[in-house]
């Protein structure tokens, strides 16, 4: 998203590729008793420096057992495998205060006799993500009772370093770097097999007792268990080639696997298509080609030649384009059976794969993806015959998917950060299309974690640095009324308000004697659109827009205390919500245009402050047509990018004019007609940074709120308001998840007349709100016709 802006040329690994990756045990409770594992590293290892770690235990079963849970953790990360297959990855990203472990039932790995338990570790160092925070290289792995506590990390595990796996430092980037592996280097033969032999392996080095959170005096490592499933990892084909020089390519070369030989001495170029935007470990299995030297670059899209990385155009385009882009980098040891897998995935388009061999030839023997995000599961059904909004919505679930793994993020490629203003989207999306709340939960919970000690949440978390985007506190308070609205949870939202009073307490102490913030601290991001970056401000020190946002907060937080927090600050905020709605309308309301301007001077206006003034309840019913006629016609405004959209779209909604909705999605057409697969970040796309950015989500909301018309009309959608949007449609149905099921909505016109079916979940009630004209609706099936 935000501060972060790159180009990239990094490096690589090597390792088997993932076979399958067991979801976390279904209802194992986290590990009650104290944990007596210990944390381990590699004799030698200070656990500051880039390294790969490679960590194994033989174990003799008797009989092979019908459940064998373990729970585990690293620092950076690890892949498990049980007898050579790949069981778990982890941990889940968190901080020191709450570092997450991993639950695993190993027993369908296990075999009578002889099994081997191996661990892949490795720590990115100062090459780390901006999203990894970090104590040192470490493991850990703790039996879930008596029986697995033979598994316990402790001196009888061996541990030893990869060395052949190095960095090289590039361009700076907050994503995982590239990685360079020699193969000449690296541990040789199939480690995490029960077959090796590790003798000459020594044993692994103690580095602390494991602690649960609340068990030990410091904070390193103060463990708690992952509230996330385990990721979805899928085999995924490369599908096309779309260049190839130095080469002729057999058929069928990449989507199906086929053996490719380059010859000795020979330079080889391959470009490669997936045809749509992906994150998956990309693996090489590879043969021969003694100090062959082989590079793996990843690109969302091409760029024009001579743009120095700028001009992306048409994403379909190959002819004059050049690769810009993240690169893993190997050096072959002649051997038969070489495998690379990288460590972490990758996102890409368009893979680049550069060969420059020696003496000896090199033989390609495949090439592919692993698929990996987290596993929701697309619940929310449309059916229409419009074909544009299939293709519409197909798009916005692959652009949520790539940014949802162990946290949401803004960007797959770039950042894989998950900052507020671009998850409080992301969360909603996530409500409409899928009945799995965990991940939204768990960004919730990391933000309030995120909180500086005088009140205000950082912008993104986790993280190792600290950016402060100050507004985005206030849309995290939108994100836990969000919450509270589609899925209830009062004990969750109420352990909430704390944080929510400690945000708003932190505002006050910036707004003036009229209420009116001044000089709003830390970065003042609204929208990459205008000044709306940082730079509105009067004279005075405020500006409109975060006046309004924060009249926002306080209305979102006056709800939730009345309800379920304490009176008391619903009361106080209530007053501090009647004193902003006076001042606004004094300083910024314009009555000769009828619309309310950026800043106490009257020179400038954008759709952002008009669009939150509709929303926030500033229009007054007569002056609501002339905002909105504003909104869509004035082009002096200041106009909102593909981020801000999703708070035009719903001004524009709330002020009666829903029915053109599939008319303001022009960004989208654009984005389409120029071979995205993903929504791009910026409204330019011909040079848009990131071409997958979750907050250009926001239409798998909008097709089921605006257009079918489905709502939450109360807390934790205990009432469900039905106000469909249909503009020129006349047949069209669909269903999301609820709390309490599903919800499902068909509207047909025939013969001039309206049939209705709309069926609720049992025991839940509603509104149907039809031209202005209200209809009760009963838990089961309700059927009109109009």
């Amino acid at each position: 998203m935000k501060h972060f802006f790159t180009i990239i040329v990094v490096v690589a690994l090597g390792l088997t590729a993932a076979k399958s990756v067991r979801s976390q045990s279904a209802g194992i409770s986290p590990l009650q008793r104290p944990w007596n594992a210990q944390w381990i590293a590699a004799q030698g290892d200070n656990g500051k420096n880039y390294g790969v770690y490679y960590f194994r235990k033989n174990i003799e079963l008797t009989a092979r057992p019908t459940t064998f849970i373990v729970h585990l953790s690293a620092d950076n990360k690890y892949k498990l495998y049980i007898n050579g297959a790949l069981v778990s990855l982890g941990p889940a990203r968190g901080d020191t205060y709450y570092w997450n472990y991993e639950t695993v039932d190993l027993a369908p790995y296990l075999a009578a006799g002889k099994n081997s338990v191996a661990a892949l570790v490795w720590n990115e160092a100062q090459y780390s993500p901006a999203a990894q925070i970090s104590v040192r290289t470490g493991f850990i792995l703790q039996g879930n009772s008596p029986a697995e506590d033979v598994l316990n990390t402790n001196d009888s595990w061996k541990g030893i370093q990869d060395v052949g796996h190095q960095p090289i430092p590039g361009y700076f980037f907050a994503a995982s770097k590239g990685e360079m592996v020699d193969m000449n280097k690296t541990v040789k033969g199939s480690w995490t097999t029960k077959d090796f032999d590790d003798t000459a392996w020594p044993s692994a080095n103690k580095l602390s007792d494991g602690k649960l959170k609340g068990t030990a005096w410091g904070i390193d490592w103060a463990l708690v268990p992952s509230s996330l499933p385990a990721r979805e990892m899928t085999y995924q084909r490369l599908l096309k080639l779309r260049s190839a020089v130095g080469i002729t390519i057999p058929p069928g070369f990449p989507e199906k696997k086929t053996s490719l030989t380059i010859p000795p001495n020979t330079t080889v170029s391959l470009l490669l298509d997936q045809t749509f935007e992906t994150n998956a470990y990309v693996t090489l299995n590879f043969s021969g080609g003694k100090d062959a030297g082989i590079s793996l670059g990843y690109a969302e899209s091409l760029y024009k030649k001579g743009s120095k990385g700028v001009i992306k155009g048409n994403r379909n385009d190959v002819e004059g384009k050049e690769f810009v882009g993240r690169i893993d980098s190997l050096v072959a040891d002649g051997s038969k059976g070489q495998s690379f897998t990288t460590l972490n995935f990758r996102t890409y388009r368009y893979i680049k794969v550069f060969i420059k061999t020696k003496d000896e030839p090199l033989v390609i023997d495949d090439l592919y993806g692993t698929f990996t995000g987290y596993p929701f599961k697309r619940t929310a059904v449309m059916n229409t015959d419009n074909a544009e909004i299939t293709q519409m919505l197909d798009i916005g679930w692959r652009t949520a998917r790539l940014n949802a793994w162990e946290t949401y993020t803004d960007c797959p490629y770039y950042e894989q950060l998950q900052y507020i203003g671009d998850t409080r989207i992301q969360a909603v999306v996530s409500y409409y299309n899928t009945s799995d709340d965990r991940l939204a939960r768990n960004a919730l919970n990391q933000m309030d974690h995120s909180r500086l000690p005088e009140g205000v949440t950082a912008s993104c978390y986790p993280s190792n640095g600290t950016q402060v985007i100050s507004p985005f506190s206030l849309w995290y308070i939108g994100m836990l009324h969000d919450y509270w609205m589609y899925r209830g949870d009062n004990a969750f939202i109420r352990n909430k308000l704390l944080g929510e009073r400690g945000v708003l307490d932190f505002f006050s102490k910036y707004q003036q004697a009229d209420g009116s913030l001044k000089d709003t601290p830390y970065w003042a991001f609204v929208d990459w659109a205008g000044n709306m970056w940082g730079e509105v401000k009067g004279k005075d020190g405020s500006a409109a827009i975060y006046d309004l946002q924060l009249l926002w907060a306080y209305q979102w937080a006056a709800d939730m205390e009345a309800q379920i927090g304490l009176h008391d600050y619903a009361n106080l905020y209530n007053k501090k919500i009647a004193q902003l709605k006076t001042t606004i309308r004094r300083k910024y309301w314009d009555p000769a245009k009828k619309l309310y301007a950026d800043t106490k001077e009257k020179n400038g206006y954008s759709q952002h402050v008009n669009s939150l003034a509709i929303l926030t309840g500033m229009v007054s019913s007569t002056d609501m047509q002339s905002v909105a006629k504003g909104l869509l016609n004035d082009k002096s405004l200041t106009q909102c990018s593909v981020y801000f959209k999703y708070y035009l779209n719903q001004a524009l909604v709330k002020a009666g004019l829903g029915n053109d909705y599939i008319s303001w999605l022009g960004i989208y057409r654009e984005n389409m007609a120029m071979g995205l697969t993903t929504w791009a970040e910026y409204s330019d796309i011909n040079t848009s940074r990131s071409d997958c950015h979750a907050w250009g989500a926001s239409p798998n909301i909008e097709f089921f709120r605006t257009v079918l018309g489905i709502d939450s009309y109360a807390p934790g959608f205990g009432k469900i308001k039905v106000e469909p949007h249909l503009g020129t449609i006349t047949k069209i149905s669909g269903s999301i998840p609820h709390p309490n099921g599903n919800i499902s909505v068909a509207y047909a016109l025939k013969n001039n007349r309206w049939k209705i079916n709309i069926n609720l979940p049992q025991e839940t009630s509603g509104i149907l709100v039809w031209k202005a004209k209200r209809y009760d609706l009963k838990g089961g099936n309700n059927s009109f016709v109009i």
